[in-house]
């Protein structure tokens, strides 16, 4: 049996997939710093762009096979390859929840990894739904935020991916007296939002 895994870069779930800014680019924590012998050079934009690639013909090829119409745009963003999917009639592309979204992020990774040999941070949206997800979730965190701030009581959010996790954090990290923490295990990984020590 062959081993379909891919390898995963070095960062913890919530920052597997970085924040878009209010202008709709990526961000990321990551800061570019002249690589030692022990840290990992980000790669070239051109690279970056070359995997966006693979995964656009990649998620064509699917699309043809499902014979579902939708335009595919690939790009760079906040030094990550993203690919775009936008049309009619993709919500079945989307699934519950984004989870087949998620599982067709992972399938267009692995054919990053197999073309390239590289893991690949390739982040895949289709029909705007992270766009949409982000701002639903911006307003769970600040709702959090209102009652930790009002009762002094932690807050359990509902079990989440770790892009809709990293979204939550990036909401109460901004506010002040609230801090929150990811706890338990996948599928049931959440969010803890509590007041700050």
């Amino acid at each position: 049996m062959t081993d379909t895994s891919i390898p995963r870069t070095e960062e913890s779930p919530e920052t597997e997939d970085a924040p878009i800014d209010g202008n709709g680019a990526e961000g990321t924590d990551e800061t570019e710093v002249e690589a030692g012998p022990r840290e990992k050079k980000a790669p070239a934009e051109s690279e970056l762009f070359r995997q966006s690639e693979i995964a656009a013909d990649y998620i064509e090829g699917l699309l043809d096979i499902l014979d579902y119409d939708g335009d595919i745009d690939e790009l760079v963003s906040g030094d990550r390859p993203m690919v775009e999917v936008v049309g009619g009639q993709l919500q079945s592309l989307v699934g519950q929840r984004g989870a087949t979204l998620e599982a067709l992020q992972e399938l267009a990774r692995l054919a990053v990894f197999r073309q390239t040999g590289t893991p690949s941070r390739l982040l895949l949206d289709v029909g705007g739904y992270r766009a949409n997800r982000r701002k639903e979730l911006a307003a769970v965190a600040r709702n959090a935020v209102e009652k930790v701030k009002e009762h002094g009581e932690a807050v359990r959010l509902e079990p989440m991916s770790a892009f809709e996790r990293k979204c939550v954090h990036d909401v109460v990290n901004a506010a002040t007296g609230v801090e929150s923490e990811s706890e338990g295990v996948e599928p049931n990984r959440r969010i803890v939002v509590r007041p700050a020590d």
